[in-house]
This record gives C-alpha cells, sequence and structure tokens, in this order.
C-alpha cells in the first residue's frame, strides 16, 4: 500500500515540476564592464504596437541621448512617419527585433504571460523572431542581432531556440515605466537610482503615456551625474539574474 502511494504521488509530481520547469522567466541583464572609469548606462525602448512617442524621440534627438529600440513588424507598419524620422537617426538610433506580432516568447497551446497569448509551437515562435528581424533590416537595411520578446518573458525552450537562431536576448535591470503605466514621478524616482552598468526599459508607442516627461527629467538628472549612454550595437551583456 505504502509503495502504491509513493507512486500515485510520483506521478502528480512529475508533471508539476515539468510545468516548473517551463514558467518564464524575465531576464535580468546589465552591461559587461569597459575598461575606463566613464559610468555607462543603456537605454532601450520598445516599441511594441500602437502609435510614435514624437515627444519623447525629439527629445532625445535634440540632446543627442543614443537608444536602442526594439520594434515589432506590426508598430513599423503601422507609424511610417516615426520610422522615417528614426531612419534619419540612425547615427543615434539601433534598431532591434521586438517580433512581428508582439507574441510572447512561450510555447505551449493555452499559454498566457500577462493575459496575452504565447507561441503554439516552435514553428510559430521561430516565424516570429524571423520576420520581426526580417522587417528590421527592410525598414532600415540593418539586420538585428537582438531580440526582446513581447512582455520581456520568455520560457527554457523559447530561450533556446532564439540563441539557436543567432540572436542575443536583450534583457534589463531597471524597468522604468512598467509598460507605459508609471506617473511621471515614479519614472524620475527609478532613473535616479541609475547606477553604472544599467540597462533601462520603456516604451516609445505610447504618447498619451508620462514615459517621455518622466523620462525627460530623469535622463537630464543621469547627464549631469556624468553618465554615458550607449547602444546595445555597441556593447554585450551579462545575466545578473532571472525573475521567476
Amino acid at each position: 500500500m505504502k509503495h502504491t502511494a509513493t507512486i500515485f504521488f510520483a506521478m502528480i509530481l512529475i508533471p508539476v515540476i515539468a510545468l516548473a520547469d517551463q514558467r518564464p522567466i524575465e531576464i535580468h541583464d546589465q552591461l559587461v564592464s569597459q575598461p575606463g572609469a566613464v559610468s555607462n548606462v543603456a537605454l532601450t525602448l520598445d516599441a511594441c504596437s500602437g502609435k510614435f512617442d514624437d515627444d519623447l524621440i525629439e527629445f532625445l534627438i535634440k540632446k543627442n541621448i543614443p537608444a536602442t529600440i526594439f520594434a515589432t513588424k506590426k508598430w513599423l507598419d503601422e507609424n511610417p512617419k516615426g520610422l522615417s524620422i528614426i531612419r534619419a537617426h540612425l547615427d543615434l538610433f539601433d534598431v532591434e527585433d521586438h517580433g512581428e506580432k508582439h507574441i510572447p516568447a512561450v510555447i505551449g497551446t493555452g499559454r498566457k504571460v500577462f493575459g496575452i497569448p504565447g507561441e503554439p509551437d516552435v514553428i510559430h515562435l521561430r516565424r516570429e523572431v524571423s520576420e520581426g528581424a526580417r522587417a528590421v533590416e527592410e525598414a532600415t537595411g540593418i539586420a538585428p542581432h537582438w531580440y526582446r520578446s513581447a512582455t520581456a518573458e520568455y520560457d527554457p525552450q523559447a530561450i533556446k531556440e532564439i540563441d539557436k537562431m543567432g540572436y542575443k536576448i536583450a534583457g534589463f535591470s531597471v524597468n522604468a515605466d512598467v509598460g507605459a503605466t508609471s506617473k511621471k514621478i515614479a519614472i524620475e524616482n527609478k532613473l535616479e537610482h541609475v547606477k553604472n552598468g544599467d540597462v533601462i526599459i520603456a516604451h516609445m508607442n505610447k504618447p498619451a503615456s508620462d514615459t517621455a516627461e518622466g523620462l525627460a527629467v530623469g535622463l537630464e538628472y543621469l547627464i549631469k551625474a556624468g553618465f554615458n549612454f550607449v547602444r546595445l550595437d555597441q556593447v554585450d551583456l551579462k545575466e545578473i539574474n532571472k525573475k521567476p
């Protein structure tokens, strides 16, 4: 009887362990240290779907602040004016792959991240990554090397597949605007605590949000504090931890 009970609980436990092994993770990265005493920080901006935050981009151009933009094919197709401004300043902006349709990098029918359905299988994941990359290259003339998933979360199988495709996953260490939902003062406070090597994530697809105003104040603070802004095509990242 005891042996039967042990087998029964093992049969329950194995699927639970397998499911836990596939839980989505949020990858946290920082810049790999560079020689010299300069404090480097990377600003990354997601363009998921939606509109073009011209106030934010115009501020970056005016202040000559480099940024890495993660754009979906969906956003590129829907924002020709914004794309034309970015293309005119590719000395300042590096455009990388955010996918074709903004689908989270979790694999399996019915799986979701923050209510957004993931990929039914590996084939669909590959299409999301490759078609997003194709759209970026067609829009800018430059092939992307970095990938960031919708929601910035990934399951282990997706991480392996993205790596096999030759793309580096771009994590972050400072979530400045929490999906463009944060208020101006909260964004300012986040940036006031930025450290050397941090990778900032924010959004440039919701002009009605407080992101542009909050970043303007926070980035001015970082400039005055002596920080140097770098793009991801100029550096590499190191993983600091993964948040389940």
